[in-house]
């Protein structure tokens, strides 16, 4: 009896002693999660870190270790790095770590300590282009379609609206690759208006997109009128060049036959 109760005795213990770690690796867990801010820069512009150091401290940044360090002091004194010279500065007054003139690489995982509070924050910078502008090409008033296109980068993404409703969307991780797609206008949505936008986390470009045809299928009026003054003018470049060819050869015509006059004229008169 006494030895069933030992081993009762001894499973309650075990199984409080695992309730216990699990809920503590649950914890810490959580807490790294919750330390860890992922935050967003703009190639070329500052990013301001968003813990600041009280009166010492230090800013460390991947496998590189310590970029800066915060000594006790009323100018803050810094030392850093020598990749972040000149970019990377404390404010006096906020006590804010800025970095300028983002650079891609200037990603990755950033620690801010501060030494006096004993607390460590971690910083997941990433870095973006601004988007390029959407191009539209290939514009086949035959068909009605227009093809847009953007230059291809992290996170980019080409939609295609009309009105307010999403047509169609494309991304690849195939950098070297640009973002296309093709806009087809059907004669009953001939009235909406189309826009293609291209985005990333950090910006976006919109231009609307032109209607190549008129709402029976044919080029638009712009390209008909176009296209009629074009006629015109060719037809009246025609008639003037015939109209100059006649009257050369009327003139001509009329000279020889003056020549033969002449002649005959001579003749008589000898």
């Amino acid at each position: 009896m006494n030895h069933l109760f030992g081993w009762r005795r001894l499973a309650r213990l075990t199984f409080m002693l695992l309730y216990f770690v699990i809920n503590v690796l649950c914890a810490s867990q959580q807490t790294d999660q919750s330390e860890t801010q992922r935050v967003k820069g703009i190639v070329g512009q500052s990013f301001s870190f968003p813990e600041r150091v009280i009166k010492s401290g230090n800013l460390l940044y991947g496998d590189l270790g310590s970029i800066a360090n915060v000594y006790p002091g009323k100018q803050g004194k810094i030392t850093m790095e020598k990749r972040f010279e000149n970019r990377l500065h404390l404010n006096n007054v906020t006590r804010y770590f800025t970095l300028s003139e983002l650079q891609i690489d200037d990603a990755g995982v950033y620690t801010v300590e501060n030494t006096d509070e004993g607390k460590k924050t971690k910083i997941q910078l990433t870095v973006y282009n601004v988007v390029s502008k959407p191009q539209l090409r290939e514009c086949d008033s035959s068909s009605c379609s227009v093809v847009c296109s953007v230059e291809n980068d992290k996170e980019v993404t080409l939609t295609l609206y009309r009105g307010e409703e999403i047509l169609n969307q494309t991304s690849s991780p195939e950098l070297t690759t640009d973002l296309s797609l093709r806009l087809e206008v059907e004669g009953k949505n001939y009235n909406s208006t189309y826009s293609c936008v291209a985005a990333n986390p950090v910006s976006n470009e919109t231009v609307h997109v032109p209607k190549c045809c008129s709402e029976d299928g044919h080029p638009n009026d712009a390209d008909s009128d176009e296209m009629t003054g074009g006629l015109f003018i060719i037809a009246a470049i025609c008639v003037l060049v015939a109209s100059g060819l006649v009257g050369l050869a009327v003139y001509r015509k009329k000279s020889r036959n003056g020549h033969s006059q002449g002649r005959f004229i001579r003749k008589s008169a000898s």
